[in-house]
């Protein structure tokens, strides 16, 4: 996969925000395919849910729990039908067994295709017994006219999305982990700092921007130091770091640094900051077991200043205003890596209209003088 070598942003302390389930998708119409009826036995506890009439979006039908237990089998029953034209399409049901606010196509528990009418679907599915104990969410689709593999976080015309909540127990105990948020970070302030660590469990979405775990380190540098390196080198998954300074204010991220792979590394000066702050997740949404080391450093020949290009307003709806240091070409990417829009800038001042964007999240990519960088925007 072809992705950035370098981003540069700015994120404001205050958007590190506690991450919340997509609910944004879901059928946009009323009409026909919906899940007709659902029903859970927990160890204790139970879910029956009766779905018709229809809604548009994702319905959170919160107010039954089932307990399940980690290790634990289980059966959902799930009629996917109709509220109105039998119409064929599919359907799935996940639970967030891991928290982090993500449904992943390893926490499926049953897939669906049919024409309703059908007979009802037994969902038999085993918690894991790593699931992480606590509040969690199982999420069942019915997309008419769809296909495998299905996204839950989807928008489509036809169908239904519901989520259920369940409570895990007798699993992972997550409450003595540190690190999930910039209030609560990992502490580092002894040099060679090296520390093997696991993402995939009690960690969420708090970076916002990829749909990975994040890990928070933060770093009180040595006095002597003028710079450190932070390396990701040696881990198991394709990583993606951020360095934040102590307000909050990204000073670089980097995706792959070439002489590691797909793993990470960025070299930051320390000259005037107090602290900075290590921001560990994984590319798209990947997480797992990654190594960390910090230490002394020299500022890498990738490394790009975070004035060298400027953009005002952002967010933004219409219009934003970028200001170049040399022509430059460019491209606007969304989150899925996907080039959404291309062309020039003048040194200056260059006015870009992104009025036909969706709202949402991009990155502005330019090259000039060998380098590649670019800077989030949000599109209101």
């Amino acid at each position: 996969m072809k992705k950035l070598l370098l981003i540069v942003t700015v994120i404001s302390i205050n958007s590190i925000s506690f991450s919340q389930y997509c609910i944004s998708g879901g059928p946009t119409t009323l009409e026909d395919s919906n899940i007709e009826s659902f029903t859970l036995n927990g160890a204790s506890g139970s879910i029956n849910f009766t779905g018709c009439p229809s809604t548009t979006g994702v319905q959170e039908f919160l107010g039954q729990t089932a307990f399940l237990n980690a290790g634990g089998n289980y059966t959902a029953n799930i009629q996917f039908g109709t509220c109105l034209g039998n119409y064929s399409g599919v359907g799935e049901a996940w639970i967030d067994y891991n928290q982090n606010y993500i449904f992943e196509p390893s926490e499926s528990i049953g897939t669906w295709s049919g024409l309703p009418p059908v007979s009802m679907s037994a969902f038999n599915f085993t918690v894991p017994g790593g699931a992480v104990t606590g509040q969690s969410r199982l999420r069942v689709m019915q997309y008419e006219g769809g296909s495998f593999p299905l996204d839950p976080c989807s928008s489509f015309p036809w169908g239904s999305v519901t989520d259920f909540s369940v409570f895990i127990q007798n699993g992972i105990d997550c409450s003595g982990y540190i690190g999930d948020n910039i209030s609560d970070p990992r502490l580092v302030n002894t040099f060679p700092f090296i520390e093997t660590h696991n993402s995939s469990l009690c960690y969420t979405n708090q970076n916002n921007v990829y749909n990975s775990p994040d890990v928070f380190y933060r770093i009180i540098p040595n006095s002597s130091f003028s710079s450190i390196d932070v390396s990701l080198c040696g881990s198991t998954f394709d990583t993606f770091l951020t360095i934040l300074d102590e307000n909050g204010t990204a000073l670089a991220i980097n995706d792959d640094y070439q002489p590691c792979g797909s793993q990470s590394k960025i070299s930051v000066s320390t000259v005037g900051h107090n602290a900075l702050y290590a921001i560990v997740e994984g590319w798209g949404i990947a997480s797992g077991d990654y190594t960390i080391t910090i230490g002394e450093g020299t500022l890498n020949i990738n490394e790009v200043q975070i004035d060298e290009i400027d953009i005002s307003p952002n967010p933004s709806l219409n219009e934003i205003k970028i200001i170049s240091p040399e022509n430059s070409s460019f491209q606007i990417i969304n989150t899925n890596g996907k080039i959404i829009q291309v062309g020039t800038f003048s040194r200056g001042v260059n006015i870009e209209n992104i009025s036909k964007l969706e709202p949402g999240i991009y990155f502005l990519q330019t090259n000039f003088s060998n380098k590649v960088s670019s800077k989030k925007i949000i599109k209101l």
